[in-house]
Formats: C-alpha cells, sequence, structure tokens
C-alpha cells in the first residue's frame, strides 16, 4: 500500500503511525509536479481526499496517472462541496464542484463509475479508465 503526499514531514508522520500500529505494508511516495514515481500499470485503486483543489493542470495530471493503474483500476475522488462565504472553504475556495471534477476526469480519458452523496459537505465520485 503507498501513501502520497506532498510534504515529506507528513509521509514520516503517517509512516511512524502505521508502524506504531504493527502497519509494515506501507511504502511512503513523495508526489511531485512530474507525477508520481510509482509503477506502470500496478495500483488498484487511487483514493484521493480533499486533495482535488490543490492540484494544478489536473487533466494532464490524470492523463498520466491513469498509466499507474491497473486494467481494471479506479480513482475515488472525495472532495469538499462549496462552503458558505465567510467559511475556509468559501474564502480560500477548497473545493471544487462535482460536475467540474466530473468533466475533467471525463477530459482526462476517464467514466463516471458511481456517484454518492452520504458526505455532508463532501462529494465522492469513483472512475474508472475508459476503454
Amino acid at each position: 500500500m503507498y501513501a502520497v503526499d506532498t510534504n515529506e514531514e507528513f509521509l514520516d508522520f503517517l509512516l511512524s503511525k502505521a508502524h506504531e500500529r504493527g502497519l509494515s505494508n506501507l511504502e511512503p511516495v513523495l508526489a511531485t509536479e512530474d507525477g508520481l514515481s510509482m509503477p506502470e500499470g500496478g495500483l488498484d485503486l487511487v483514493f484521493i481526499r480533499n486533495v482535488y483543489h490543490h492540484l494544478m493542470g489536473r487533466v494532464d495530471y490524470f492523463r498520466r496517472l491513469a498509466r499507474k493503474l491497473k486494467p481494471a483500476g479506479s480513482v475515488a475522488i472525495v472532495e469538499y462541496k462549496r462552503g458558505a462565504p465567510l467559511t475556509f472553504r468559501g474564502l480560500f475556495r477548497h473545493c471544487v464542484p462535482q460536475e467540474r471534477i466530473i468533466d475533467e476526469m471525463e477530459k482526462a480519458g476517464y467514466k463516471l463509475d458511481g456517484v454518492f452523496s452520504f458526505l455532508p459537505e463532501q462529494s465522492f465520485a469513483i472512475f474508472s479508465v475508459r476503454d
């Protein structure tokens, strides 16, 4: 299992917590703008939570990411919904509307597999690479 972040300190923290809990199958990966140094065709699932709004050049990023997925691999995206104007999300736009996520993922070559609405402050969608 891979843990991916752009902050090496977060990865170190996560790795220490995993070891405290006896988990030895976690491999930290530092993400860069150039992509992920992970095996091509090796990932079953990429889970992205409250990070989508930080990604630059998302369509190109997810096109490159598709090469990292196994043929039946999926990308699950949980992203904040727009907050009230005077909330952190509202002020700093730490959110992306689900319609935009779906549009960008389709442009990157993915198809929408499912949308879930059980999270009150976040959208949740799962995608796979189009055949």
